[in-house]
């Protein structure tokens, strides 16, 4: 398949201008192909005969295409381009009729079948290049225009799209005409849906899941509601322009591989959204971020839109701090920011720090296939770290004033890099372009370290600096308190400019200093020595989660660098984790230490006594929330002493019960999590699976039996497992990816030790059949992260250096590999 090139982009768009697209679906045509037709109309500019360019389209069938009244010869399809040749000034229509395939992999019309009850569900995800899948297209994001949509469906479906959908008859569904908007963000999901609806300020609200999860919506319909309101009428107080579209549904869809997508009037999430076992609080503030993430896109992202895919951050950097930060600010989650600190931040240092890194704004994106690696820590995490500290750094009025001059300059259409800039600086007499330079062009992560110095009574605190960027920062000071032993008290907390003018005075000695005290800038941040030993003793003492993350994090970097044995990293755990409050904090920290620290970090003679330290602190937690006075907190210790067990005793009880004495009992969720460590400590078989899954027979049931008969213990197993990833073309992306996530396991190195030469050249020839979203799959969740030696690394390298992998995949495996040998320098460094 050919892809869009910058510079081929940038040249239709000095000859064209589209106006209109009609599209009209057929989803009755059977389980494989559905019908498209469309219709273009177009002009060409200039008073130049002979204009030659290109529309996009990947048919399984193209039975006719005409262009003003005359047929062109569909055989002259190169791979997903159409040749329009010799075109004149003016006005032009193009007719495409094909037929396209359905999708198991989420990318274009992804179809599924409910296996609870038989009921099939489809729904498009355009982005990038995959619109081509579903309609012919001039498919790129500058060339925005005016859709109409029309649909035929089976009995008993209900279609929802961009605008007020309208049933016509005989199975004909008809959107109302959008807005310019551009190709990549036109939508279908279509089914039989369960709905609720409701209206907002005059506008019909909807919100949709498949019809066996409606119970499950139903108990949250309130709650989601709610944040969607609140979401709404906050953003009509930041922003000058109303909200540019009709309606606002939101789609719990089967099978997706993002979050969510938003697709103007019709934003689609993942439908594991809709919980249908106990979760926390954490979990209920994540969804009310994303609802509030994908809702600032319809501002900045939908409204006014990147002209190319360079400008990717624009779109996913604002939406990414604006979720955070409206969800703090209007719903009743007012912590945001500490799992941001915890989860989002720690995703964009470890992306920044790798060989596959790039500037939040990127100067040349050259092409698709390149932008699609774009989507990663760094666009949406380190892009909102650095607009948080544009915040800090303008004040948010004059931020959002230079918001609301870029919407009133450039609505309806599309906006780069420049043209951000210049609406900031138009509302600030600051060097926003400079800013600019510093932050947005540049790579890596910079680091603070603080050095106090002097007599008592007059110390003086200096940060060094590594790295270039500037840094408005607050630093903290805190003693220890007399009162209450392992107690921290502020004294007094910084604004200080980095780098810095000179030593600032701070009097006595502090018991501890922490730099970046609010999170308010992005730089990895370390601590002077009797700081350290205050962090060591007293790091649950500190008052503020926010400041505790920092901390936190702080550790987590210090291990990843070396600088910080991970012995001593669980050691602090054990001692201050029983005593933490936030359940995102305690969730991040566990996710670390068991995922990085015991899986990777740790030699395997080292890992029995890691999972035991981990095992005692989730038992210790356990323990202090028998009074039922903390759900959350005792729900994410369950998970993760099911997660460590090293012995399968405990948890096979509490399966044979079906509760955890004093509770929880065991949900869907739970059960599964706990059959399939039974299952990797071979303390299972396939017969107990099968009966989970006849009590379960759901989506997730069918995952969850995927992942246990992969973690089985047994050579014919994993042959199996194998077979269904690399060698058929069957799974579904989340049956494929539910599937390696059981495969590979620390505990069964020595069974799987022949699969790793193995992975490389299949997942090469996975990713070249099965494209972009399985290529993902397969090297983020099929890669042998647990064999950490230097054959798997030489392995790897050498797969880069011959086999030739698709962007997708190398990217992965770029990834993968510098982890691979971060790991090993961790190793070394703290060997006896």
């Amino acid at each position: 398949m050919s892809v869009l090139t910058r510079d081929e982009a940038q040249t239709r768009s000095r000859l064209l201008d589209v106006h209109h697209y009609a599209i009209d679906l057929d989803l009755t045509r059977g389980d494989e192909t559905f019908d498209s037709r469309t219709v273009i109309r177009f002009s060409v500019r200039g008073d130049t005969a002979g204009t030659d360019t290109f529309v996009e389209v990947k048919p399984a069938e193209l039975r006719a295409v005409t262009l003003d009244g005359q047929p062109l010869d569909p055989a002259a399809l190169d791979e997903n381009r159409l040749a329009l040749k010799n075109l004149a000034p003016g006005e032009h229509e193009l007719r495409v009729d094909a037929a396209m395939r359905y999708s198991r992999t989420g990318e274009g019309m992804h179809r599924f079948t409910d296996p609870s009850d038989g009921e099939t569900y489809v729904y498009t995800q355009l982005f990038l290049d995959d619109v081509q899948r579903i309609y012919a297209a001039f498919d790129q994001p500058d060339l925005k225009a005016v859709f109409d949509v029309a649909v035929t469906a089976p009995e008993g479906w209900t279609v929802l799209a961009n605008g007020v959908t309208e049933h016509t008859g005989d199975g004909r569904w008809k959107a109302a005409t959008t807005p310019p908007i551009s190709t990549y963000l036109v939508a279908v999901a279509a089914g039989p849906w369960h709905s609720v609806r409701t209206e907002h300020r005059g506008l019909p609200f909807g919100i949709h899941c498949r019809r066996s999860l409606a119970p499950h919506l139903d108990a949250d319909a309130d709650e989601l509601l709610e944040v969607t309101r609140a979401c709404f009428d906050r953003y009509h107080e930041k922003f000058d322009e109303p909200y540019p579209f009709d309606s606002y549904d939101q789609a719990f869809v089967p099978e997706f591989n993002a979050g969510a997508m938003e697709n103007p009037g019709l934003v689609t999430f993942r439908d594991e959204f809709v919980f249908r076992s106990a979760v926390t609080d954490t979990q209920r503030q994540t969804r009310a971020m994303v609802i509030a993430h994908e809702m600032a896109h319809m501002w900045f992202g939908d409204l006014v839109t990147l002209r190319w895919w360079d400008d990717i951050w624009l779109n996913e950097s604002f939406a990414e701090y604006m979720g955070y930060q409206t969800t703090a600010e209007a719903t009743r989650f007012t912590d945001t920011w500490t799992d941001f600190g915890v989860t989002r931040k720690a995703w964009g240092y470890d992306a920044d720090q790798r060989p596959s890194t790039h500037p939040v704004a990127p100067e040349n994106v050259q092409d698709t296939a390149s932008a699609l690696l774009n989507f990663d820590g760094i666009s949406y995490a380190k892009g909102a770290s650095a607009l948080r500290q544009l915040v800090a750094w303008l004040g948010e009025k004059d931020f959002l004033a230079g918001i609301n001059i870029h919407f009133e300059r450039h609505k309806f259409a599309n906006a780069s890099l420049a043209d951000f800039i210049d609406s900031l600086a138009a509302a600030t007499d600051r060097d926003v372009h400079a800013w600019a330079d510093a932050w947005l062009r540049t790579t890596g992560v910079d680091t603070l370290v603080p050095s106090v110095t002097g007599d008592n009574g007059s110390r003086t605190l200096t940060v060094r600096h590594t790295g270039e960027r500037p840094h408005r920062i607050a630093v903290g000071l805190y003693d220890q308190n007399p009162g209450h032993e392992g107690r921290l008290t502020p004294r007094e907390r910084l604004d200080l400019d980095v780098p810095q003018a000179e030593p600032r005075p701070i009097g006595k000695l502090p018991a501890l200093v922490v730099l970046n005290d609010g999170d308010l800038s992005y730089a990895k941040v370390r601590f002077d020595a009797d700081s350290f030993r205050t962090v060591r003793e007293s790091l649950s003492g500190l008052p503020d989660p926010l400041t505790r993350a920092v901390v936190w994090n702080a550790l987590r970097d210090a291990v990843r660098d070396g600088e910080l044995s991970a012995a001593t990293y669980l050691e602090i755990a054990r001692a201050h984790l029983p005593h933490e409050s936030d359940l995102a904090l305690v969730d991040g920290v566990l996710a670390f230490a068991a995922g990085q620290i015991a899986d990777r970090y740790a030699t395997p003679e080292q890992r029995p006594a890691a999972l035991n330290t981990l095992a005692d602190l989730c038992r210790d937690l356990i323990r202090r929330t028998e009074d039922g006075d903390h759900p959350g907190l005792r729900l994410i210790a369950v998970r993760h002493r099911i997660a460590t067990a090293a012995h399968p005793d405990t948890i096979a009880a509490w399966l044979a019960d079906g509760t955890v004495p004093g509770g929880p009992e065991l949900d869907p969720e739970l059960r599964w999590r706990i059959l399939t460590r039974l299952a990797v400590l071979g303390a299972t078989d396939e017969a107990a699976i099968a009966a989970e899954l006849a009590n379960d027979p759901s989506a997730t049931g069918q995952e969850g039996a995927a992942r246990c008969r992969a973690a089985l213990p047994d050579a014919e197993a994993k042959a199996r497992a194998w077979e269904a990833m690399f060698a058929s073309d069957d799974l579904s992306n989340y049956l494929f990816t539910a599937t390696a996530q059981g495969f590979w396991q620390p505990e069964q190195a020595e069974l799987v030790r022949d699969y790793v030469p193995r992975y490389y050249p299949e997942a090469v020839a996975l990713a070249a059949r099965r494209g972009p979203a399985m290529a993902d799959a397969a090297g983020r969740w099929a890669f042998p992260a647990h064999a950490v030696d230097a054959d798997t690394l030489r392995l790897g390298r050498e797969c880069l250096a011959d086999a030739d992998p698709i962007p997708a995949l190398r990217r992965k495996l770029t990834d993968q590999l510098d982890d691979l040998a971060r790991a090993l320098r961790v190793r070394e460094a703290h060997t006896d």
